[in-house]
């Protein structure tokens, strides 16, 4: 059985930044490559959603996507669904973490 992907505003923001952030500092085929890896990445989590780490500290899931990247998600058993919370850029300040996730209020 595949869980569906929720895409939250949170996740479509970080995205977006996390590919800016690629292209501003090397190029779009950098960024390609990092589109490539988050597709195999949320078709993997699709199947398997306990792939991930389960943070007792934030309450929800997350998975390294790269050396530079972590996706935080949530599963929602009871839907079949992920919500995909944020794409996080392990070189942020933590302390950001939680204004990206109040774009989903």
């Amino acid at each position: 059985m595949e869980y569906l992907i929720n895409w939250l505003p949170s996740s479509e923001y970080t995205y977006i930044k996390e590919m800016e952030f690629i292209l501003e500092k090397w190029n779009l085929k950098e960024v390609d490559k990092f589109t490539d890896l988050v597709e195999r990445t949320i078709l993997k989590l699709s199947k398997n959603p306990k792939i991930g780490i389960y943070r007792k500290d934030m309450n929800t899931f997350s998975l390294v996507i790269s050396k530079q990247t972590t996706l935080f998600y949530d599963i929602l058993e009871n839907k079949s669904q992920i919500d995909l919370i944020a794409f996080w850029n392990n070189k942020q300040n933590p302390k950001y973490f939680d204004t990206y996730i109040k774009l989903n209020l």
